[in-house]
């Protein structure tokens, strides 16, 4: 069910139906975007649980594991300590965040060429038979095809179904010897572009100005492989794995005589957090999977679809309607 309250937008399920199409209840949106680090994170959580209340048993037995009484030193230790782990998190964060939001201003970009390249080749390029109309038509739902393609290439997966049907059974089988689909797809359009202009059906100015948005779809695929094979130095992330783990571990040691027998728990919230933070970071600085925090490829490569499946049915009839005169004027 589409979403028309403004109201709506704001709500938890309402944002997570605009960001993937999906509808679900506030508890499902909850689970589905958390279960995408548990897995990960759990174990850890789980063993510093149990070393929680191993440190209170051992408190409890009178032996000396839990730091002295704090001295200047020790405060100045501890405060370091923490301010490295949290500017590495607050580092590692912004990255991540950066790395998803230019591929998602990178995509949108493409969304952008693919409506503006659909409307200038059903504008500029003339058709004399009916079968320039259809060639027309192959080479607009080529566009759709290569956003598909562009998709499989960024994840490394084979193409499917949901890329044959905006081709031919020849242009397919083609594809799949190709190493680059999408490269391949855009040549094809240029090269319809080439003979249009060799056929007078496009003005040299016009085949600029579409070879341009073909340049365009290429230089997005350039950039989303640039951030994906541009990976967040691994020193970064084994540091601050490092230090999440040793500061669990000597924080029990900080605060079980305060705590007690609450320590157990208090470690299975802290590690949770911390560790989902860093996993939330690992998870959105490779944008292009199927978590579900990653980008909604499948959803924007429909809307690209939705558009020129529409421009091709509607385009046709409503191409001159601007020149329908209104009732009761007159001509001057």
């Amino acid at each position: 069910m589409p979403i028309n309250s403004k109201n709506a937008k704001k709500t938890l399920t309402g944002k997570y139906q605009l960001y993937t199409g999906e509808t679900l209840n506030w508890f499902q949106v909850i689970c589905k975007v958390e279960m995408s680090v548990i897995p990960v994170i759990f174990p850890w959580v789980i063993f510093f649980l149990i070393y929680g209340f191993l440190v209170t048993s051992l408190y409890d037995l009178g032996l000396p594991v839990a730091f002295p009484e704090k001295t200047i030193v020790l405060n100045n230790a501890v405060l370091s300590f923490n301010l490295g782990l949290t500017l590495l998190l607050v580092f590692r964060t912004n990255t991540a965040h950066e790395r998803f939001w230019e591929g998602r201003k990178i995509l949108g970009s493409l969304v952008s060429i693919v409506r503006n390249l659909a409307q200038k080749i059903y504008i500029f390029i003339e058709e004399y038979s009916p079968k320039d109309k259809l060639e027309k038509k192959v080479i607009i739902r080529l566009l759709v095809a290569f956003a598909i393609a562009t998709k499989l290439h960024l994840r490394s997966e084979p193409l499917d179904e949901s890329l044959a049907m905006f081709m031919s059974d020849i242009q397919y089988f083609e594809l799949k010897c190709t190493y680059h689909p999408p490269l391949q797809i855009a040549f094809w359009i240029r090269d319809y572009l080439q003979l249009q202009y060799e056929r007078n059906c496009l003005n040299i100015y016009q085949l600029i100005d579409l070879h341009k948005l073909v340049d365009e779809m290429v230089d997005v695929v350039g950039g989303c492989e640039r951030i994906l094979r541009t990976p967040l130095p691994l020193i970064y992330t084994i540091n601050l794995k490092i230090l999440v783990i040793i500061y669990c571990l000597t924080l029990p040691l900080e605060v079980v005589s305060g705590l007690i027998w609450w320590t157990g728990i208090v470690m299975a919230f802290v590690s949770f957090t911390l560790l989902s933070i860093e996993e939330i970071g690992s998870e959105i600085e490779e944008p292009f999977g199927h978590d579900p925090n990653d980008l909604p490829l499948n959803l924007i490569c429909k809307t690209m679809e939705h558009y020129v499946e529409e421009l091709i049915t509607f385009a046709p009839n409503v191409s001159r309607l601007w020149q329908i005169k209104t009732p009761g004027i007159k001509d001057t």
